[in-house]
C-alpha cells in the first residue's frame, strides 16, 4: 500500500513540476510574463500596493532574448544588460527616465522587476512561461 501511495505521490510531484511542464528559464527561448501584483513606494512612508495595470504597468509582457529586447502593449524597450547565474536572470535597462532590474528565478519563472528614479520606485511582482509562445 505504501508502495502505490509513493507512486501517486510521485506522480503528482512530476505532474505539476516546472520541468515535466516544459517551461524554460535559461535565457534562451522567448519569454510572456504577467503581472500580478505592485509596490509604489516612496521614503518615509508604507509602500502602496496595487494592481500593475492600475499602476501604469502592463498586464503582459514577453522577453525576447535573441533581440535583446521587453516589448508591452504600448512600447518595446532594450535589454541593456544581461547576468546569469544557476538561480536567476537578472535584466536591466532604463525606459521614461526610470532604470528598471527585472529579476526572473530560473526554477520557477517567478519575476521581481524594480523601477527608480531619484524621486519614485516601483515594484512589480509576477510569473513567466514559456509555453504559450510559438516563436
Amino acid at each position: 500500500m505504501k508502495a502505490i501511495a509513493s507512486f501517486i505521490i510521485l506522480g503528482l510531484f512530476v505532474a505539476v513540476s516546472p520541468v515535466y511542464a516544459e517551461d524554460v528559464f535559461d535565457g534562451t527561448k522567448p519569454l510572456l510574463c504577467a503581472s500580478i501584483e505592485a509596490l509604489d513606494c516612496d521614503p518615509g512612508t508604507e509602500c502602496e500596493r496595487g494592481i500593475p495595470e492600475v499602476m501604469g504597468a502592463p498586464k503582459f509582457l514577453r522577453i525576447n532574448f535573441a533581440k535583446n529586447e521587453i516589448a508591452g502593449p504600448v512600447r518595446t524597450t532594450k535589454i541593456r544588460s544581461m547576468e546569469k547565474d544557476d538561480d536567476q536572470i537578472v535584466l536591466q535597462g532604463n525606459e521614461l527616465g526610470l532604470g528598471w532590474t527585472l529579476a526572473l528565478d530560473r526554477d520557477t519563472g517567478n519575476m521581481r522587476i524594480t523601477f527608480a528614479r531619484w524621486d519614485a520606485s516601483f515594484i512589480i511582482f509576477g510569473s513567466c512561461t514559456s509555453q504559450f509562445l510559438n516563436e
